[in-house]
């Protein structure tokens, strides 16, 4: 039984709600978002306590995994179009920069070459000497984007070189001794 998909997911005022079939379009002071949803599996009903959640078959793991899950991505979606979503990570090591060109992201990583990445449609990117802000309505764009960038250059233990995350804690090695 999920406890996410019991409790009824409450509207904000400036947040409307539309079900159209399989699909859910949320709508907000942010911008509007959609998804598609297997709505014969679990239903979606907005009523005056907000949106409510129920599974056609109890009985099925199937319906009882999506259950929750479903309730999650309507979360999101809600909170996105009123508050957004941020990521920011940090570049670090000597040489290493990064600037947004249009609807490019440059980075100098220490390869041969510089790295390039295309910023997606819907997606804020801004590059401030060593950060790097990504800004957006959809909670996965938003996370996928930023996973990418740190893909390009992950931290490594030995110098901190590389890029990382805001919050994230990278556990230094201590490295050769001299003899």
């Amino acid at each position: 039984m999920s406890r996410l998909g019991k409790k009824p997911i409450t509207i904000p005022e400036k947040v409307d709600v539309t079900i159209d079939g399989f699909i859910v379009r949320i709508k907000g002071p942010k911008g509007k978002l959609e998804r598609t949803f297997k709505t014969d599996i679990i239903g979606i009903e907005v009523t005056d306590e907000g949106i409510v959640l129920t599974p056609a078959n109890l009985e099925d793991n199937f319906s009882q995994a999506l259950w929750g899950t479903y309730g999650s991505h309507l979360i999101n979606m809600i909170e996105g179009v009123t508050n957004g979503y941020v990521r920011k990570l940090i570049v670090e090591g000597v040489g290493f920069k990064s600037e947004v060109k249009g609807e490019n992201l440059e980075m100098a990583l220490g390869f041969s070459h510089p790295v390039i990445m295309t910023i997606p449609e819907g997606l804020e990117v801004t590059a401030v000497k060593n950060n790097i802000t990504v800004t957006g309505i959809d909670k996965e764009l938003v996370g996928s984007f930023a996973a990418q960038i740190r893909g390009k250059k992950k931290p490594e233990p030995y110098k901190g070189k590389g890029i990382r995350y805001e919050d994230e804690i990278i556990r230094r090695k201590q490295g050769k001794k001299a003899a």
